[in-house]
């Protein structure tokens, strides 16, 4: 692009760089800004004057921009992306038409804006929660667990939960007090008992920060931990969207009380949640019904296992040793050794209702069944129901073509 006027010696570059000193530095989020300062001075639209640049000039770097792909990860510059850096020039054309008395009008508010896709919605699974937690417990940092659990716990912004200062921990009243947050608004997050926990096994200290990570740091870790457990798409601004539906799935707050826990200052943010109250409706419907039936149907539902034949030469050939595994709590094999497959049924029940007590008993949230895919020959996916009564066999058995139970394990 080449200037079409010399009626003003102020470049968009050089504005932008005006811009930066003058406002920027102002701003909460000085160091973001600064970042898509530089960017956007990379491009030829920064050579022409401030009254040179019309909106055919702000498209044509709208579309080359979202023509982009990020260099870092090979995929295309986001519409997000583009959208923030329109809005950083629109501001920069405003400042210098009311301000700086540059140019006559904003050609930035002339233009379409990028759409944007559906926000994201990408929920931890269960196995993806053991997962992480196991790797964080055992990590030389220990400080990476207690914020992984706090970031699932509070449904506190990444930035919020490093910001945190001993002193804006208060044990007794089991209260953070926030007072750097994203809106400018200070606000109070209430503490669970695993929050309380997550802070404590750092060991307590008078003043100074609870975390030593910086934000580039804690990124780069966690880029590293979801590449090393081969965990897709799981960025930890997630984990907010994962924390703010387990609070509407506990069916006793409100919107108003999620918002004063997350901070959300429109109600119009929390609309992509509503769906989640459907749970709620589950007990109303039921509300009929025996309160100790509801639980049990509500905690011992199937669970995907695997099946798998196992060898041991010292039982009798015409026995089969069979290893049953339950991905969705752990990867322990329990042997049955057995010939019969209503027997090998009945004991797979029993091991996944002594799993299910187990979990319920040490407080622990019981997992979401997965979907599983079939294996081979050898080793299969069923689902084991751990109410069924009805035996009818099957075809097609997982083992040896032997039947089991039509009710208690199915394909």
């Amino acid at each position: 692009m080449q200037s079409r006027s010399g009626t003003s010696s102020s470049t968009l570059g050089s504005t932008l760089e005006r811009y930066r000193t003058s406002v920027s530095i102002l701003k909460k989020g000085y160091v973001q800004e600064s970042y898509r300062i530089d960017k956007i001075q990379r491009y030829d639209l920064c050579l022409l004057t401030m009254q040179d640049i019309s909106s055919v000039d702000i498209a044509a770097y709208r579309d080359e921009r979202l023509a982009e792909s990020n260099p870092k990860t090979g995929q295309p510059i986001s519409p997000a992306t583009v959208r923030l850096e329109l809005s950083l020039l629109s501001n920069v054309f405003d400042v210098a038409m009311i301000e700086w008395g540059l140019i006559d009008e904003n050609p930035v508010k002339r233009i379409r804006k990028p759409k944007l896709p559906p926000g994201r919605a990408r929920r931890l699974t269960p196995r993806e929660d053991r997962l992480i937690r196991s790797y964080c417990v055992v990590h030389p940092n220990p400080e990476l667990f207690s914020i992984y659990v706090l970031a699932l716990t509070t449904a506190m912004r990444q930035g919020e939960i490093l910001g945190l200062r001993w002193d804006d921990i208060n044990l007794k009243s089991q209260v953070a007090h926030l007072t750097d947050t994203k809106n400018g608004h200070s606000r109070d997050v209430p503490l669970s008992i695993e929050a309380r926990k997550a802070i404590l096994r750092l060991g307590p200290r008078p003043e100074g920060r609870l975390f030593t990570y910086a934000s580039s740091g804690l990124k780069t870790t966690w880029r590293s931990m979801t590449r090393k457990l081969g965990i897709q798409d799981l960025h930890f601004h997630d984990l907010r969207h994962e924390a703010i539906s387990r609070l509407f799935e506990l069916g006793t707050l409100d919107a108003m009380e999620v918002a004063a826990i997350s901070g959300h200052r429109s109600m119009a943010m929390l609309k992509r949640y509503t769906h989640l109250k459907a749970k709620k409706l589950v007990k109303k419907l039921d509300a009929g019904k025996r309160v100790s039936r509801q639980q049990v149907m509500k905690h011992f539902i199937p669970y995907p296992a695997y099946l798998e034949k196992g060898h041991d030469f010292s039982l009798d050939s015409e026995m089969q040793r069979v290893l049953v595994t339950f991905p969705d709590f752990n990867s322990v094999q329990h042997p049955i050794i057995s010939d019969c497959p209503l027997q090998i049924e009945e004991f797979a029940k029993a091991i996944l209702c002594q799993k299910i007590a187990v979990t319920l008993a040490d407080g622990t949230r019981l997992p979401e069944p997965e979907t599983h895919p079939h294996l081979d020959d050898m080793r299969v996916t069923v689902y084991i129901d751990p109410l069924s009564k009805e035996h009818q066999p099957v075809t097609e058995s997982p083992l040896s073509q032997q039947g089991t139970s039509q009710d208690a394990v199915t394909r």
